[in-house]
């Protein structure tokens, strides 16, 4: 099987370059087996280095002088293939200015100066906030105390667009510019720029019925939280919008009480959980110049769910994804633009779960499209007519593509981004259409994070591996360094203890080799015995362990005597859709058993205080967290749960049918996955929190888990985080590391927590 980890970085324990030296002589296979088990040893003894600094609360924590790390340059896009944009601190001026900069010269010009409008637009603009605006930047879309407002910088005029208490929500200009639509009140609406008459395009918005706007359901799971729950998209050509509306009549409502003010209130959200009923959904296309609109010929009343439409390059054509309820069938139809009638471009069928498509790429000639699927076990790009015939699977084999960057249809090259070295960093490769002429254009043991050029004529790169901080380079479309941009480690950085991170992976009986990263005390002595913290999510194919830089976050704890580690399960994507579909219908089980067997070798280390076992983890990572010290509590002694679901029941209906089906068609599956279920098993400290508002992983969760708790008289904590969502920031999120800190040091150091410096 393909090597997590692939070659080994020179690390800073003894006997590393031996190991290298001989596994790189057998095979791939042999090498990966050789690896795993041999890496176990690495870190047991370390080699003598000269004295070092100790870092300060305040480098870490507050990025204070002198910076052993300093920020990467901030790089926003590309102004054309040959001039990438940057944005600046101008010379004597905290405000950031917006350049282009010339790849080959070096040269900056101004790139988009609208601060020369300052003197014509309303006070409590920030003109570099725009909302939305064209490809040039000549029109711009503002929002100011519930109105729009539109800026052309071509006539240099601002006006007003609206005057009224109601809010517009995600105002979008239309790609010729002459228009800009928004939702109001459930309804969609559209502004003629020119003469700045508005049009309502739907009337039957309601407290139900949704317009454009996501019900809850589709925000979170299907069209994203970057969406802000936009859910109309505007031809290529402007002369139609295609728009979801939703029913949610017969969605369950789910109250969140905000206890602000002397009486409090309750929050009523329409939320379906576990086989609850979902919102009922239709995909209509409005006509801009006349307001007709055709609906599609789907069964609103038929259990299904739609993912986001795309329209392919010439506007004439929509395709939109479909789903059933068990999210194991997707077909893709093109939608007929006046009669509404479908046609059926593409079916796939897996026997555990499917995953939405994010883009789909149609080639120019309107014959055909590139996706990217994991039905063959991996994930690999697909060509495809638009009568749903194969015409090529492009790449192959036992490594996963992770984004299309760009289609060049005039060369027949494809760009993307690929776990192919190593199922634990990315790297930049091109192929030809014809799936011929695979090249890797980034380089070394690292985590490459690309931003391309418009037409892939350079790319920037910004990587790193787990011990060598973050650099950023330009290449071209062959893989050649043009210009070397920023390190972000400082002359500093070698005079200070850096707690460096390790890769190995730990061998389970059943043929599995589990990514591992771990970082050791600074002071690190073989000779005594070390508390553990795991931090991990544990989601289905959401990998942890990783082969890059994490910053200077672990460097505390490391300085306190704190081993850390992270781990990923056979599900997590490093064995592809083969590993994840192990998941389907018992979450919780694969998780579990392959966390439990690498604490079973850690806890074989002479140097682990097997005593003081943390995890700690945050919404699925919570769920995990809470079955670790009710079900695992025999190897996991201390956990932090944060916003945690704690049985599945409970959760939204989309995501955790994709991978259990219903209550109803798995009733052992969501048993097992229960915490509540395993809480005569816990002997531990657990601290639970929640914020008490959290819309997505309600905290009637924790709630449960609690009373399971004092109906068995067992002791734990709980915190609670008033009025707040699912994470958040701001002083609670300063108190909320605080107070984690402070159940690291009583529980896992047993010493006195250093109030003065976390205040």
């Amino acid at each position: 099987m393909k090597s997590v980890l692939g070659d080994i970085e020179n690390g800073k324990y003894l006997y590393s370059l031996i190991i290298r030296e001989i596994i790189m002589k057998y095979s791939l296979s042999i090498r990966y087996t050789l690896g795993c088990i041999l890496l176990t040893l690495i870190f047991i003894i370390s080699t003598h280095s000269q004295e070092k600094i100790r870092l300060t609360f305040e480098q870490i924590f507050k990025n204070a002088e002198p910076k052993p790390i300093q920020s990467l340059p901030n790089i926003t896009g590309w102004a054309d293939d040959d001039h990438y944009l940057e944005m600046k601190k101008k010379d004597g001026d905290d405000k950031q200015i917006l350049y282009s900069v010339d790849v080959k010269t070096g040269v900056e010009v101004l790139y988009r100066d609208l601060e020369q409008f300052k003197s014509i637009v309303d006070s409590g603009i920030i003109l570099e906030r725009s909302s939305s605006n064209t490809e040039s930047f000549d029109r711009l879309i503002y929002e100011k105390e519930n109105d729009l407002y539109f800026l052309d910088t071509k006539k240099k005029e601002f006006k007003r667009l609206t005057d009224n208490s109601v809010e517009e929500k995600n105002p979008t200009l239309s790609p010729d510019g002459k228009y800009v639509a928004f939702t109001r009140e459930h309804n969609l609406f559209t502004i003629d720029l020119e003469t700045g008459k508005e049009t309502q395009r739907t009337t039957d918005g309601s407290d139900v019925v949704y317009n454009g706007w996501a019900a809850w359901l589709y925000y979170e799971e299907i069209l994203g939280r970057s969406s802000r729950y936009k859910a109309f998209w505007w031809s290529p050509n402007g002369k139609q919008i295609a728009f979801y509306r939703f029913d949610e009549t017969k969605v369950p409502i789910f109250p969140l009480y905000n206890s602000e003010g002397q009486h409090g209130f309750l929050e009523n959200t329409r939320y379906p959980k576990a086989g609850d009923p979902n919102p009922e959904v239709r995909l209509g296309i409005v006509s801009v110049n006349d307001s007709k609109i055709t609906w599609n010929d789907f069964n609103e009343k038929d259990d299904q769910y739609f993912g986001e439409p795309f329209w392919t390059p010439d506007g004439k054509q929509l395709v939109t994804q479909w789903m059933n309820r068990q999210q194991d069938t997707l077909i893709l139809y093109s939608i007929n633009l006046e009669s509404g009638k479908k046609k059926i471009v593409y079916i796939e069928h897996q026997k555990s779960w499917i995953d939405w498509f994010e883009r789909i790429d149609f080639l120019k000639d309107g014959k055909s499209f590139l996706i990217k699927s994991d039905k063959s076990g991996w994930t690999h790009l697909y060509h495809y007519s638009m009568d749903g015939k194969l015409v090529r699977q492009i790449t192959d084999g036992e490594w996963s593509v992770s984004n299309i960057l760009f289609v060049d249809e005039r060369n027949e090259i494809i760009y993307f981004t690929a776990k192919k070295e190593a199922s634990i960093s990315t790297d930049f490769y091109r192929i030809s259409f014809t799936g011929k002429g695979l090249k890797r254009l980034t380089f070394g043991n690292y985590t490459h994070s690309i931003n391309l050029s418009p037409k892939g004529k350079y790319f920037i790169t910004t990587y790193s591996n787990i011990s060598t901080p973050s650099r950023m380079a330009i290449y071209d479309s062959r893989g050649k360094l043009a210009k070397e941009l920023s390190n972000s480690k400082t002359e500093e950085f070698e005079k200070y203890k850096i707690a460096k991170a390790e890769l190995f992976c730990v061998p389970i009986a059943d043929g599995f080799n589990l990514p591992v990263s771990l970082t050791l005390p600074t002071d690190f002595d073989q000779n005594k015995r070390y508390p553990v913290l795991i931090n991990i999510y544990g989601g289905p194919n959401s990998a942890t362990v990783s082969n890059s830089w994490g910053g200077l976050r672990w460097q505390w704890l490391a300085m306190e005597g704190i081993i850390q580690v992270s781990i990923d399960h056979r599900g997590s994507g490093h064995f592809g859709k083969e590993g994840a579909a192990l998941m389907h219908r018992c979450l919780g089980k694969w998780e579990m058993n392959d966390y439990i067997e690498v604490v079973k070798w850690l806890r074989n280390k002479p140097f682990i205080d097997s005593t003081k076992i943390c995890i700690t983890g945050g919404s699925y990572g919570g769920f995990v967290a809470c079955l670790a010290l009710t079900y695992g509590a025999d190897y996991f002694t201390h956990g932090l749960a944060l916003f945690s679901v704690t049985d599945f029941k409970l959760y939204d209906s989309h995501y955790t049918e994709r991978y259990m089906d219903t209550p109803a068609e798995n009733s052992e599956g969501y048993k097992n996955a229960s915490a509540m279920n395993f809480v005569d098993r816990y002997k531990g400290v657990l601290r639970i929190v929640h914020g008490t508002m959290d819309d997505n992983v309600h905290m009637q969760n924790s709630i449960q888990l609690v009373n399971a708790l004092e109906d068995a008289k067992k002791h734990f904590e709980f915190m609670l985080y008033p009025g707040e969502r699912h994470g958040w920031g701001g002083t609670k999120a300063t108190h909320l590391r605080n107070d984690n800190y402070r159940f690291y040091y009583r529980y896992l150091l047993e010493k006195e927590f250093p109030e003065e410096l976390f205040k």
